[in-house]
């Protein structure tokens, strides 16, 4: 029974492939609950600092218009991937490069956009 339990433990865990749409996926998952979050909490801040402006709300919109087909992107680029490409180790490279534009986009837009709309404020209020 012993030598049953050590080879199933040992052999099971390492052999897992890769599977770079998957990876992506994930990724998109997470950068999607992290901007969500960023654009909720940076927006109130602007929501907040604004009294009655429509600005905020505004550029609420075009957070939400601008990442959701920027994600469909990079899920349709990964998922047309074939089995034998998606286990490649070969596109680490393009995977490091979507991953670092997903992120860049996730947490920077929201950042980008509410300090615009806080500029607009400014020059136009």
């Amino acid at each position: 029974m012993v030598k049953v339990l050590d080879g199933a433990g040992s052999a099971g865990a390492a052999a897992k492939p890769i599977d770079w749409r998957k990876r992506m996926s994930d990724n998109i998952a997470y950068a999607l609950l992290v901007y969500t979050a960023l654009q909720i909490f940076i927006t109130m801040g602007a929501l907040n600092g604004n009294g009655g402006s429509i600005l905020p709300y505004f550029g609420l919109v075009i957070l939400v218009a601008a990442i959701i087909p920027a994600c469909r992107r990079f899920e349709k680029r990964w998922a047309r991937l074939s089995d034998a490409q998606a286990a490649d180790p070969e596109f680490i490279s393009f995977y490091r490069r979507d991953q670092l534009w997903l992120w860049a986009m996730a947490i920077g837009l929201p950042f980008v956009v509410t300090g615009l709309f806080k500029l607009l404020a400014l020059v136009f209020g």
